[in-house]
């Protein structure tokens, strides 16, 4: 597993996964950080889907919401993995559950 500062990056390629290392809560992380090396995974390895493995996070800040929803602007596929129900229900308000893929699965 290839550690980045704010990121875990599970997977690198066309498809690149990404998790949080088990934290509940993302309020702490450096959210600046987290876009820049997001640019630079999808530079570095082409890629054209992202996938962030929400497993064990509880809520995430609005911040990260907007990265999420900027990435899919680009052009770039994003997959959310197991995003717990309070996320879900924030991706229904902002209607972004219309635009991303979200997935139950075993990680």
């Amino acid at each position: 597993m290839q550690m980045v500062t704010e990121l875990e990056v599970y997977q690198a390629g066309v498809l690149t996964v990404i998790g949080f290392g088990g934290r509940e809560i993302l309020d702490d992380l450096n959210f600046a950080d987290c876009r820049e090396e997001l640019a630079e995974l999808v530079r570095e390895h082409d890629c054209t889907s992202l996938a962030f493995d929400l497993t064990g996070v509880r809520l995430i800040s609005s911040d990260l919401l907007g990265i999420i929803a900027s990435t899919q602007c680009q052009g770039i596929e994003v997959h959310l993995f197991n995003p717990s129900g309070d996320i879900r229900e924030m991706l229904e308000i902002t209607r972004l559950d219309k635009f991303l893929y979200v997935h139950e699965i075993d990680i």
